[in-house]
């Protein structure tokens, strides 16, 4: 089930006057604007840790940049390289994340202008290099682009950025294909968008809709296709606030702060949309689009689950390469495959039913023989690898804990498996939690037993030494 889709975006604003504050990179989402139905991995390797000591903030001698109306990522889009200057330097850290205990330290840059998309209204920031100094977050704070780097960078400094390509170009097409979605949904269906999520596998459009059947799906996958054939234009439109225009698009209206321009992508004849974002300039740059189906969403929506362009290609190749792998495996065509597996697992299921049946019979004959033994002692300390729990309490019931101390266990000899002591309620209770720590496990017990998970089953020499000193002794009183 896909997480709650984020709210769809708005624009952008300009640069910060410089310098920054100290700050936590803050990831800022707010709502967006629904559509209208109308008329790379070269930056993915690991980071060197942060020096220990800080250097003192940069001081920015500049005036503040003049604002801009967008940022250059959204004027063009295609850009992978672009020369500006920086405005201001501060320290900065990013929380902790993917196991590390500590926060990052570093530093937010703001630049005179940007071509790395900050992260907003669902879709994902950008990555790349300003000169050869990787960029490992790009956010908004306030009306800026800030970007979070490890080196610390002069103000005045002239500097040239590049984008991660596969990943900013993996975005636009997935950002266009949910504005083509979007507008056909609700074209053909009239099913709303309320929110969109685009995650690092798939992206998920929530509908304001309580069901979509199969046969909706095919249909609107088809006419998705059926535009992307077509070779629609996508232009993006600067609209001054006042414009009446801007009347005729549907939105849930411009953020209390916004100045300046109005910026709309249009998909020729079938769509108006306010939005912040990267987009193609043409479908045809999308190739090709996958709905996967459905999931129940929230509050009576449903989750319409997408793949977009380059990612249909690797799913695919994926999908190919494991249909390779189970052709091998199965020795059989790939139509072949569904119900090669289902006889597999009924197979699998009637052996273990015969081996549970097995390990019952072997249990209770272990239990008879032990019982049959003229000269048995007092201590009974048996292992198995392929046993569990049950085969262990059966041989404890036919046994029985009365007049004998048992100690079982199952799993690999040298790792992790279970164990069982039952006997005499007294000294179950005494040696369980210590026939516990010896194994390195947990357990709990009740009345005559006292069972539970051990980490380290080659101690269990240690626990039959205990468990026979401790009879011996008491051997002895008696």
């Amino acid at each position: 089930m896909a997480s709650s889709p984020r709210p769809l975006c708005p624009r952008p604003r300009p640069p910060v006057v410089c310098p920054l504050p100290l700050a936590v990179s803050v990831r800022v989402r707010r709502s967006c604007v629904p559509s209208r139905s109308p008329s790379p991995s070269a930056f993915a390797g690991r980071v060197s840790p942060p020096a220990r000591r800080l250097l003192p903030p940069a001081v920015c001698p500049l005036a503040a940049p003049a604002a801009v109306m967008v940022f250059q990522c959204q004027r063009d889009s295609w850009a992978r390289q672009f020369t500006t200057r920086v405005a201001s330097c501060s320290p900065a850290e990013l929380p902790a994340e993917g196991g590390a205990k500590e926060p990052l330290r570093g530093f937010h840059v703001v630049l005179e202008d940007t071509i790395l998309f900050p992260e907003g209204g669902g879709q994902p920031d950008d990555r790349g290099l300003i000169e050869d100094i990787p960029v490992l977050r790009v956010t908004r704070q306030g009306p800026a682009a800030v970007h979070f780097v490890q080196t610390p960078l002069e103000p005045g400094r002239e500097v040239l950025l590049t984008v991660d390509w596969d990943r900013r170009f993996d975005h636009m097409q997935q950002h266009s294909g949910q504005h083509l979605i979007t507008a056909l949904a609700d074209l053909m269906f009239g099913f709303k968008t309320t929110s969109w999520e685009l995650g690092h596998q798939r992206t998920v459009i929530e509908l304001d809709t309580p069901s979509v059947t199969a046969e909706q799906v095919v249909a609107l996958e088809e006419n998705v296709n059926e535009k992307i054939r077509a070779h629609i234009p996508v232009v993006v439109r600067e609209h001054s606030e006042d414009d009446p225009e801007i009347e005729t698009v549907r939105s849930r209206g411009l953020p209390d702060n916004h100045t300046g321009p109005v910026r709309i992508i249009s998909i020729e004849g079938i769509d108006d949309n306010m939005c912040c974002g990267t987009h193609v300039s043409n479908l045809s740059d999308l190739q090709v689009i996958k709905l996967l189906g459905t999931e129940k969403g929230k509050k009576n929506k449903t989750n319409l689950v997408f793949l977009a362009g380059n990612r249909v290609l690797k799913s695919v190749e994926r999908s190919h390469g494991t249909e390779k792998a189970l052709t091998l495996l199965l020795k059989n065509g790939a139509e072949e495959h569904v119900e090669a597996v289902k006889r597999l697992q009924n197979s699998v299921k009637l052996l273990q039913k015969n081996n549970l049946n097995l390990l019952r019979d072997l249990a209770v004959l272990t239990a008879q023989n032990f019982k049959s033994n003229p000269v048995r002692g007092r201590v009974f300390v048996l292992h198995r690898k392929d046993g569990d729990s049950e085969f262990m309490n059966i041989i404890a019931n036919e046994i029985g804990t009365e007049d004998t101390l048992l100690f079982l266990t199952v799993g690999d000899e040298k790792a992790a498996g279970l164990f069982l002591l039952a006997g005499p309620s007294e000294v179950v209770e005494k040696l369980g939690p210590r026939v516990a720590e010896l194994l390195e496990g947990k357990g709990a017990g009740k009345r005559d037993r006292f069972q539970g998970k051990a980490t380290r089953m080659s101690r269990r020499a240690e626990v039959q030494a205990l468990l026979q000193d401790f009879i011996g002794h008491q051997t002895l009183e008696e």
